[in-house]
């Protein structure tokens, strides 16, 4: 390969866009829109005088996120790695202002919004989930070779995710910070830190969750719930048994779009963080499916663009930002069926909520950059077995932190 042709891979020039990262995000927006203007009808005329309240508004953030989503599939992501001590920055002073009784909204005890006026309110903790994202798979990039060190990466990286995780818990948003600790994690390890570092961190986040969630009472009703849902069907378990109503009433083929009853303020949260169970009810099992089938191509090609990316800041990014969207549906699905306690995570793309909608499609964009970069199998196909190395293990160790591989393709240096 010529010294052009390599550099030209490097720079995205001539690459071609990921078609069914591309289509399965179109198809799971559309869906959402759909199921959106259906599950919020009945309490957008309730609240608003107007079923198309809340669609309009989704719409709106749909084309915003549309534009973002544009916007970062032509940015070069190797310019975040400039604007990631920034944007962490950021959004942690919002995170910190949303809690500030001046700018901050309380919302049945959470503080997790700050106030727009008339454009609503934004949520900081999402932006959070890209910023971090960027900023550790940065942190992690400079870090080449070292990761393996107790001192010098994973105490840093251990106070860094107790510092977002105190911002989160503050917010009493315990959902984002699962999520939050799942993005982290995954780009720690997929940059070669130690399994057994990682093994600790988790049991400590584990021990930390329970403890946290048996402090709170309204958790330990969720979790009560969640245990035995029948138990008080119409008091803390009313929730996810009439999720599971939703569910089983949908049968094979559901009961067709816009004819759920669960939406008739039978559900809470129906056209948020419950709307799967309006998927399931309206258009049945095979709608489930066709959805979950829709995280699962996205979540695979995530991953493959992750293995060919071209340098190890495009692996890290293009990983954490895969385990973000395929982890937070995992959850948000598993709590519609009562599979997980309620934790209040959206459905990517699909659940009401402008901030998550438009970050996400922003976050897609910067993945789709990531694929536009990649390696062809044909023409490299050292540099691909080196990204993907990143992601793999020697002798049951930590996956490979690179630099005794740096000879095999161009790639650029940490943090360079």
């Amino acid at each position: 390969m010529s010294v052009r042709s390599r550099i030209a891979g490097l720079r995205g020039e001539g690459g071609e866009t990921d078609r069914w990262l591309v289509l399965v995000t179109l198809l799971l927006l559309g869906a959402g829109l759909a199921m959106v203007l259906s599950a919020s009808s009945v309490i957008a005329l309730e609240q608003h005088g107007s079923a198309y309240y809340y669609f309009v508004r989704q719409a709106l953030f749909a084309g915003v996120g549309l534009l973002a989503m544009a916007a970062t599939r032509q940015l070069d992501y190797h310019r975040l790695r400039d604007w990631a001590p920034a944007m962490a920055a950021g959004v942690a002073v919002l995170m910190v202002l949303a809690l500030l009784p001046g700018t901050g909204v309380e919302i049945l005890g959470a503080r997790r919004w700050i106030d727009l006026g008339p454009l609503g309110t934004f949520q900081p903790s999402e932006a959070g989930k890209l910023a971090f994202c960027v900023f550790l798979a940065r942190w992690v990039d400079r870090r080449q070779g070292r990761l393996h060190s107790f001192g010098n990466a994973f105490l840093p990286f251990a106070i860094m995710v107790a510092a977002i995780l105190g911002l989160l818990l503050l917010q009493r948003d315990l959902g984002t910070a699962v999520v939050t600790c799942a993005i982290l994690l995954s780009i720690y390890f997929a940059g070669g830190g130690r399994k057994r570092h990682a093994a600790v961190l988790l049991a400590a986040l584990l021990a930390g969750f329970v403890l946290v969630t048996l402090l709170e009472s309204y958790r330990q009703e969720r979790l009560s719930s969640f245990l035995d849902p029948f138990r008080d069907p119409l008091g803390a378990s009313y929730q996810p048994v009439q999720a599971l109503i939703g569910l089983g009433s949908g049968g094979f083929l559901g009961v067709g779009l816009g004819h759920s009853v669960q939406k008739y303020l039978w559900l809470p949260e129906a056209h948020t963080d419950f709307i799967f169970a309006i998927v399931g009810e309206e258009t049945g099992l095979v709608g489930t499916t066709l959805v979950l089938a829709g995280f699962v191509l996205l979540t695979i090609r995530g991953y493959r663009t992750a293995t060919r990316a071209p340098d190890r800041f495009g692996v890290l990014v293009a990983t954490g930002i895969t385990t973000w969207i395929g982890f937070q549906a995992l959850v948000n699905m598993a709590t519609v069926t009562d599979t997980l306690p309620a934790t209040g995570v959206p459905l990517p793309f699909i659940s009401y909520g402008g901030t998550a909608l438009a970050i996400t499609l922003a976050a897609m964009g910067v993945l789709l950059n990531v694929a536009a970069h990649a390696t062809e199998p044909a023409a490299a196909a050292g540099r691909r077995i080196d990204a993907a190395a990143d992601l793999g293990w020697r002798n049951g160790g930590a996956p490979l932190a690179g630099p005794r591989r740096r000879t095999r393709a161009a790639r650029r240096a940490p943090g360079g």
